[in-house]
């Protein structure tokens, strides 16, 4: 299963159930709300955490909470950006191929460890990271993290496992290509970074999965898998004293391989439009561009900005106009997505396509507002609080709150505390919305894609 943005992945032979994807949708929109906000963790200034590292540079981040499930995962600093133009899809290849085998076990005893006692373990990739992660009955615990490090450490890639999973993952690309709503996101961001490889797509092509070789697998692992770029994140009703004495136990024996190779950087963007002729029901349209990084302070600001415009909420300004009061379209959304180094700011919707034209001119016309009209008090108030009450929201699920720890330890070292992100939300005035909305907004920077 794949999501376009933070793209979870279950792991072939596990293809879950609709309650799991909708868990991992909702957990999606909470991680990406931290992601494109603070420094990618809120944690309640009343919540103890504890962190510890290894000798070989991997990290453990902690967060006691009182519940009965205990969440835990390894997080590595390597995605689809790692990847060289004949590796295309390697690092979800491998997502996939980490749950086929190691030296003492067997795929259906892998996936049957957690499931055997009510718990599961899944994984994802995105452009940037890769994350394997668990949940269980905190009585469990130490069976999660073991199997974690199993998968991790001593997984084989048995060639005939190997040709079994690409072509299961081709099947995915496949059926990926009938979404058209999410398929036109990646194809966007290969509009807007050509010849770059945050660009391209996660899962790959059918040519290059088919070419994949054992040694290519290893190979990427050994370049990739930095342990200095590494975080076992763990939220749960566990003493951080036996917590760490399992981390020392499964992990220290990974010998040290610190990131010598270094993420291509240079981005050369350039507006373009496009349009392409798609048997579908739907018109699908996509406008965008590229946004701050990671660690832009501007991006406070933005994601402000965009959850005023197509966000989460039902009162977005984008639901409002197209849907409630002209029926123009079901699936309105804007997405900001920040990278290590840039980030792809983008509007989406469905429409039927005697309706496309009105609906571009009403989209353009909210963002033509927000670059134009400062926010009076009231509706900047009203844009705060709701940002606000969603992190809390966020911070109500455990599992996301895991991810976002380990993504906050695994780029900046450090936790942000509930005070000091609301005090961030709080900080923004109007003026800085505009600004904000009249550099990203510009017509003269936007990008489009069609399907018709």
């Amino acid at each position: 299963m794949y999501f376009v943005g933070t793209e979870p992945c279950l792991p072939a032979g596990s293809y879950g159930t609709k309650l799991r994807a909708a868990k991992i949708i909702q957990n999606l929109f909470f991680q990406k709300l931290f992601d494109c906000f603070c420094t990618f963790a809120a944690i309640n200034i009343e919540m103890e955490y504890y962190t510890h590292q290894l000798k070989n540079g991997i990290r453990l981040a902690h967060v006691p909470v009182e519940s009965e499930i205990a969440y835990c995962g390894m997080m590595i600093h390597t995605g689809t950006r790692d990847e060289e133009p004949s590796e295309h899809g390697i690092a979800h290849f491998i997502e996939h191929m980490l749950f086929k085998g190691t030296k003492k076990r067997k795929p259906f005893h892998i996936l049957s460890r957690m499931e055997d006692v009510g718990g599961e373990i899944n994984a994802y990739t995105t452009k940037e990271e890769t994350c394997i992660y668990a949940s269980c009955l905190k009585t469990d615990y130490s069976r999660a993290i073991e199997l974690i490090s199993d998968i991790l450490i001593h997984s084989t890639f048995p060639e005939k496992e190997m040709d079994r999973e690409k072509e299961v993952i081709i099947d995915e690309i496949n059926s990926y290509k009938d979404s058209p709503g999410e398929l036109i996101f990646d194809d966007f961001e290969e509009l807007i970074f050509p010849d770059h490889p945050i660009g391209r797509n996660i899962l790959g092509s059918p040519e290059s999965v088919k070419a994949f070789t054992r040694k290519q697998v290893y190979d990427f692992i050994a370049k990739n898998y930095n342990t200095d770029e590494m975080v076992f994140c763990s939220v749960g009703n566990i003493k951080f004293s036996q917590l760490k004495k399992y981390f020392e136990k499964f992990f220290s024996e990974i010998p040290s391989n610190f990131r010598k190779k270094k993420r291509v950087q240079e981005l050369d963007y350039h507006p373009i439009n496009k349009e392409i002729k798609m048997d579908t029901w739907q018109t699908h349209y996509l406008l965008g561009t590229t946004a701050y990084n990671a660690l832009d302070d501007k991006r406070v600001g933005l994601y402000l900005l965009n959850n005023i415009l197509g966000g989460q909420g039902l009162n977005s300004r984008l639901n409002m106009s197209l849907r409630e009061k002209n029926g123009y379209a079901y699936n309105i959304e804007s997405s900001y997505n920040p990278y290590f180094d840039t980030g792809v700011l983008s509007i989406y919707f469905g429409t039927d396509s005697n309706n496309l034209s009105k609906s571009i001119r009403i989209a353009n016309n909210e963002l033509r507002k927000l670059r134009s009209t400062k926010l009076g008090i009231v509706q900047l108030h009203k844009a705060k609080r709701q940002m606000i009450g969603q992190l809390a929201r966020g911070r109500e699920n455990y599992e996301s709150l895991m991810f976002s720890l380990g993504k906050s330890i695994l780029l900046f070292n450090q936790y942000e505390s509930t005070e000091e992100t609301n005090r961030k939300i709080e900080a923004i005035n109007a003026e800085e919305l505009l600004e904000v909305a009249n550099e990203m907004l510009a017509p003269g920077r936007l990008s489009s894609l069609t399907y018709k």
